[in-house]
């Protein structure tokens, strides 16, 4: 009697999915160790009592399921997709959300099992008794805002915390784009396009895969100029001086061939005040405030300004060979880049408390169960899941000085040290960025042509267009990103440094991010010079706004900052800061700068290394 009373629930099921998918042909089983196909749908298996607790959770697998065979068109999701392992999970998990909306609008009992299906994926979360933003996903926190924004119906009570905690930010970052969802529930295409708009509204992850549409064609001519840089020429820089980027230098010939803006950084930044510190940047040119430094700077022209991933700078084949011979050069520091490696590891892998949970129905494959398959085959497959933990809760930005004086050793240096950190901070669970920041050319560039052309209006502050880089993303894996690396050893590359707004735009990434832990890391040589600026402007008219972004940093945001010179005494702009004599320690003293920050004591902190 038993037996036929589950096999009558199994019946039933199955008819309500083959009625609502409106496919009697398919095929519903009750099984752990199968695969859900486009005419299969597998939902856990029912075998006594206790699997019928949890029933109207089946039923709201078997509803979701369902819907999916009915209001999804797979080719059309994978045609819309978005690059990017997150940018992805967004995508998926709205599109779901979509589904279940569509469903729970037509039928009431679907809604309800539905419900009790989220329901249950919020208790396992523990959203109930998280205490910060960052306890949760951006995937779910983005699905949470946009089911509140629909129906506070569609939120359990137990998530409510959750929203709120989420609900602010994604307020400031996409504003009402959530009522674009809402109008195209019922419409794949223009949903998906709208979930793709949001994407690129949060600009929170590296968009470069998808900028093909971004390429600037009008340099495409200068190309040719690039065959004539032999990588045998930056060999017989083995020294690099110290003094700061005043020589006169004739401009290596090259133009972008492919350029990707960001837009995000290239829109004016949130207004500034001392109360507001959250995920803002101040705004340095426009705003009044008593940051009279941040407020007096001014930029005759940010039309020429560029924020592009170093992929897009150069061909592949070109970046491959430059990666080559960065390669080479790693190669004579193996060993002392083992022993960095290994000692930053093992550091900050003791600081975890590593605790996994078993018997899990997703998650990774735990192969110490796998015996119990071979012994029995109809035995489910166990997973499991590392706990978070807050360490792991962490993001750590390399912003390094792409200026000419760091020509030669120093940046070789400072490419293999980033290289390093980037390897091993993620192998420990670390976020890792990885950014650089020049100009464009020499002089002043188009922006000064602009101003002499405007018949040179007195005190035009910042004159020369920007280029800031992007060699890694934070959610790029290092294998992805390592060629870009090799950038850096491009002769012509490395020109002026304009440090004070190369900081704002990584401290504004950084403030980007939902980690709660956040650092940035300044790699220079010098103080910042821009010839074409401080000739109409005061003479320390950068550096002085370089101090006001530092301790505007240092004193009213929630990222730590620290910075490394090479050869200069950064020590006098930066609280947390230490200075290097000799390039070659620029990877030990990285490394120490860091473990000392995680370890929580920043009075370890050197201020010189000899």
């Amino acid at each position: 009697m038993k037996e036929d009373f589950l096999e009558e629930i199994k019946k039933a099921i199955s008819s309500t999915v083959k009625a609502i998918a409106e496919n009697k042909d398919l095929e519903v089983v009750f099984e752990d160790n199968q695969f859900p196909s486009d005419n299969k749908i597998v939902l856990p298996k029912i075998e006594n009592e206790d699997d019928m607790n949890s029933l109207p959770e089946l039923r709201g697998s078997a509803d979701n399921q369902a819907l999916m065979h009915k209001y999804h068109d797979k080719d059309l999701f994978n045609e819309l997709s978005p690059t990017g392992s997150k940018n992805k999970e967004i995508y998926k998990t709205l599109e779901n959300t979509r589904i279940q909306m569509i469903g729970g609008s037509l039928m009431r009992g679907v809604k309800s099992n539905l419900y009790a299906l989220y329901e249950k994926k919020c208790n396992e979360n523990d959203l109930e008794n998280i205490s910060d933003q960052s306890d949760i996903n951006i995937e779910s926190g983005i699905d949470l805002y946009f089911r509140s924004q629909v129906s506070s119906d569609l939120v359990p009570k137990n998530a409510t915390k959750a929203v709120s905690l989420w609900t602010k930010w994604l307020q400031k970052k996409i504003g009402n784009s959530t009522d674009e969802l809402i109008r195209n529930i019922h419409d794949q295409k223009l949903f998906a396009k709208n979930v793709n708009k949001i994407i690129t509204e949060l600009n929170y992850y590296d968009q470069s895969e998808n900028s093909e549409e971004n390429k600037d064609e009008e340099n495409n001519n200068n190309i040719e100029d690039l065959e004539n840089n032999e990588i045998s020429e930056m060999e017989n820089q083995t020294s690099f001086s110290d003094s700061e980027n005043t020589e006169s230098q004739e401009e290596v010939g090259f133009e972008d061939s492919e350029v990707f803006i960001d837009q995000e950084n290239t829109e004016e930044m949130n207004d500034f005040d001392e109360g507001n510190t959250e995920n803002t940047t101040p705004q340095y040119k426009h705003d009044s405030s008593n940051e009279q430094i941040l407020n007096d700077y001014l930029v005759y022209s940010e039309e020429f300004d560029e924020i592009i991933t170093a992929s897009h700078i150069c061909e592949e084949e070109e970046l491959n060979r430059l990666r080559n011979y960065l390669d080479q050069q790693l190669k004579s520091f193996q060993t002392i880049i083992s022993r960095l490696a290994n000692r930053l590891q093992r550091k900050l892998l003791a600081k975890q408390n590593r605790s996994w949970d078993f018997d899990l129905e997703e998650g990774l494959l735990d192969t110490s169960r796998l015996t119990r398959i071979i012994m029995d085959p109809y035995h489910s497959l166990s997973f499991k899941k590392e706990k978070d933990t807050d360490f792991k809760d962490t993001v750590v930005s390399l912003l390094i000085d792409n200026s000419g004086s760091m020509r030669g050793r120093p940046i070789t240096v400072a490419a293999m040290s980033a290289d390093i950190l980037a390897r091993t901070l993620e192998r420990c669970g670390v976020k890792v960025e990885i950014l650089g920041f020049t100009t464009k050319a020499w002089k002043g560039g188009k922006s000064r042509e602009s101003w002499m052309q405007n018949h040179k209006p007195p005190s035009p502050g910042r004159l020369n267009d920007l280029r800031h880089i992007i060699y890694k993303a934070a959610d790029e894996p290092w294998r992805r990103a390592k060629k870009n690396l090799g950038l850096m050893m491009r002769e012509g590359l490395l020109k002026e440094n304009i440090d004070g707004e190369a900081l704002l735009w990584a401290h504004k990434r950084l403030q980007n991010r939902y980690e709660a832990r956040k650092i940035l890391m300044v790699i220079s040589d010098g103080a910042p010079v821009d010839d074409s600026t401080l000739s109409v402007n005061s003479g320390n008219y950068l550096e002085k706004h370089l101090r006001g972004v530092i301790d505007w940093i240092e004193k009213k945001s929630n990222v730590q900052l620290l910075a490394v010179g090479i050869g200069h005494d950064v020590t006098r702009y930066y609280n947390r800061a230490v200075t290097i004599i000799d390039a070659e320690q620029l990877a030990d003293v990285m490394t120490e700068q860091l473990v000392d920050l995680f370890d929580g004591d920043e009075k370890k902190i050197r201020k010189t290394a000899n």
